[in-house]
């Protein structure tokens, strides 16, 4: 849908989401999404009275993204092609120009309190993933699921905070050896 099209809640979102991600959430006010979202003050508050609801509202919308792009990744009969296609997705996500790490973890630092609606918005997302790769290990036939999940959920966190830090390309090889070395999957080296 062209920006010029969208309702006034989808260009707060889209605008959020941008400056949110590209620059932290407590450093981007109000005042800027509104005037960035081509809406007015009254407008931004009709739907979302506070900015922690946009905040929210932007991670559930990251979260949805997300679902959707492992779940078309693992979409396969084949476990080790699943398994294959999410490392290529983690691969490719922390090798993007824009990448500044993860929507989550980044989200966390601002948000401590784990009673906090939008802490509870991450948690849901990061209780969705470990499930995701629990069953996948599980799938590929691991003698702990449980604990390999653990551990590539550890694998996956340290690949996105590692990215922006380091050389992203030897980040996506090392956690597409590792996550293989861990599942006993053989498979060809990262390009």
């Amino acid at each position: 849908m062209p920006a010029d099209a969208a309702t006034p809640r989808d260009r707060i979102v889209t605008t959020a989401r941008r400056l949110f991600y590209g620059e932290g959430i407590h450093t981007v006010p109000v005042d800027r999404l509104v005037t960035e979202a081509g809406v007015t003050r009254a407008t931004f508050y009709r739907h979302f009275p506070t900015k922690e609801r946009l905040v929210e509202t932007y991670l559930r919308a990251t979260d949805a993204d997300l679902r959707a792009a492992v779940e078309h990744a693992i979409d396969s009969a084949d476990p080790r092609e699943s398994l294959t296609a999410l490392l290529e997705l983690i691969g490719h996500t922390v090798n993007t120009e824009d990448f500044r790490g993860c929507h989550f973890i980044n989200a966390a630092a601002e948000y401590p309190d784990p009673q906090d609606p939008v802490r509870i918005a991450i948690d849901d997302h990061r209780t969705w993933f470990q499930q995701v790769v629990t069953q996948l290990a599980a799938n590929l036939g691991h003698p702990d699921p449980a604990y390999a999940g653990q551990v590539l959920v550890l694998l996956h966190d340290g690949a996105l905070a590692a990215a922006p830090l380091d050389d992203p390309q030897a980040v996506r090889a090392t956690v597409i050896r590792a996550a293989r070395e861990l599942l006993g999957v053989e498979g060809r080296e990262p390009e």
